[in-house]
């Protein structure tokens, strides 16, 4: 502990030292000489990346030490910068209560005559230790839906019994539809007093690879979700499919030493900075950009065990500081709201609180401008993922221009990477919010070559001026679009129009 205090007091002087040192790259010098962000230091946005992406914090995996330096330091700045604290974030913190899990140390259902094993051939997503007995009861996919009228359980009594239900919400449903509805109908099989839920996994994806990634140590928010069992199967074959098809009286034995869980604390950093017009203060941009990474771990063959994530998204974070830095100096129009997310990597969880949680309302939060990538593979341009959705286009455009950089949208759409990124917590309930990206062309041998792996460090193979540039054009986008007089908005037809009519209040429109 010693030495981790002595270091990070060390590098917290190198920072403020290297703050007042002078650009000497002017190449976007003299445009707007009254706005902050064509006066940012090089050194200073590089002090923040090294400090970030240093070793001593370990690869800032959310819940451990290195994390938490990575959340102190970020404060800090803030309370140097002069950000406001918002009411609930104390000290510039928003306690963020999550859980480790880890899977059940034996987990087995004999089915048939079949014993199937946790890894194998089940998985146990939910719940505590289990041993029971009991009918089967097929409820077709287990959703329940207040608006479309749906009720897999009607006429059903599931009440001490085992539910089995196909995956997703139509066979064959892909593996992503299956995860965003387990909460759901794990959620409706514990109100109706079933004892267990068993979804039949019969996607594309080699039931493998699903097993490999379910079956290791994962982290959730820390919520009161239902204890009750519930389990993939492997049913390739369609054999369990059809044992329920037949609707033939059957019982299932299942015994589970149930999940292992852990609490852990981690924090959003929050702060505010007051608009400059009366009317329009009252209404706010929101800046985020997540924090933690994927902390150390063993690959073969390889020698650094630290995954220091300078590009992701120690880049983003470095941003999202020199905004705070350059709006405070001169604040826009509209309010300013910074948050520096934890919990991305381990499954975008510091955003999916604070959407749950606000602390400013979501419907004064006009606009999310999010920081997150992989990386960058050209530094002539950004990469805007969600660019040409939102009315604010120009102003994004406007701001790159302004530092000699040109964008592109989104050059891999079938990646889904807008639904990927802690933007999707805030544009699912309604708010504008495109990703602000390193320049990326395309996932290519450069990508992977620093993508969440140990190399992606603030080293000699790092672009410091691309870094500065990136930061400006980013602030230069931030504080447009804090100015410009309407709100900005989807696109008409956007998948996310509708949230956002509801959460502003605005009529549907037939």
């Amino acid at each position: 502990m010693k030495t981790i205090l002595s270091t990070l007091s060390l590098l917290l002087t190198l920072s403020l030292a290297t703050a007042q040192v002078k650009p000497t790259d002017t190449s976007t010098r003299g445009k707007t000489p009254a706005l902050p962000e064509f006066s940012l230091s090089q050194a200073e946005v590089t002090a923040h990346l090294k400090f970030l992406a240093a070793d001593e914090l370990l690869g800032r995996m959310t819940g451990e030490q290195g994390n938490n330096i990575a959340a102190r330091y970020i404060a800090e700045q803030f309370r140097q910068y002069g950000l406001k604290e918002v009411r609930g974030a104390a000290g510039y913190f928003q306690k963020v209560p999550l859980v480790k899990i880890n899977p059940p140390k034996e987990a087995i259902i004999v089915w048939d005559g079949d014993t199937l094993r946790q890894g194998k051939d089940i998985l146990l997503l939910g719940g505590d230790a289990l041993t029971v007995t009991a009918s089967v009861v097929f409820a077709k996919n287990g959703i329940v839906d207040e608006k479309t009228g749906r009720d897999d359980y009607a006429g059903l009594d599931v009440r001490g019994k085992i539910v089995v239900v196909n995956l997703g919400s139509a066979e064959g449903a892909d593996v992503r539809e299956a995860f965003r509805l387990r909460d759901s109908k794990q959620k409706a099989a514990a109100e109706r007093g079933a004892v267990a839920l068993i979804e039949l996994y019969n996607a594309s994806v080699a039931w493998n690879f699903i097993a490999q990634f379910a079956n290791r140590q994962t982290m959730q928010l820390a919520t009161d979700e239902p204890k009750m069992n519930y389990i993939w199967l492997n049913d390739g074959s369609k054999k369990y499919a059809e044992l329920v098809a037949k609707s033939a009286p059957t019982q299932i034995s299942i015994s589970t030493s149930g999940l292992l869980r852990q609490s852990v604390l981690s924090q959003n950093v929050i702060g505010i900075i007051e608009g400059s017009d009366a009317r329009l203060k009252d209404e706010y941009i929101l800046l985020t950009a997540h924090y933690d990474h994927i902390g150390t771990g063993i690959r073969p063959n390889a020698t650094d065990t630290i995954f220091n994530g300078a590009r992701d998204n120690g880049m983003g974070t470095t941003a999202v500081l020199a905004a705070a830095k350059a709006l405070a100096q001169k604040p826009p129009k509209r309010s300013v709201l910074f948050i520096a997310l934890t919990g991305e990597e381990v499954g975008l969880l510091g955003s999916q609180y604070y959407a749950e949680h606000p602390l400013v309302p979501l419907d004064k939060t006009i606009f999310n401008l999010n920081i997150d990538g992989a990386g960058y593979n050209d530094t002539t341009i950004v990469t805007v993922i969600g660019w040409e959705r939102t009315t604010a286009m120009q102003d994004i455009e406007a701001g790159a221009k302004a530092f000699g950089l040109g964008i592109i949208k989104d050059p891999v759409p079938e990646q889904n990477l807008f639904d990927r990124s802690d933007n999707v917590s805030f544009a699912a309930k309604g708010i504008p919010a495109p990703t602000f990206s390193e320049g990326l062309r395309s996932f290519d041998a450069e990508i992977s070559k620093y993508y969440h792996q140990a190399a992606d460090q603030a080293d000699e193979n790092f672009n410091f001026s691309y870094l500065r540039k990136f930061c400006g054009a980013y602030i230069h986008a931030a504080r447009r679009i804090a100015d410009r007089p309407e709100k900005p908005r989807w696109v008409s037809g956007d998948k996310y129009e509708s949230a956002f009519k509801k959460l502003y209040g605005e009529k549907e429109t037939k």
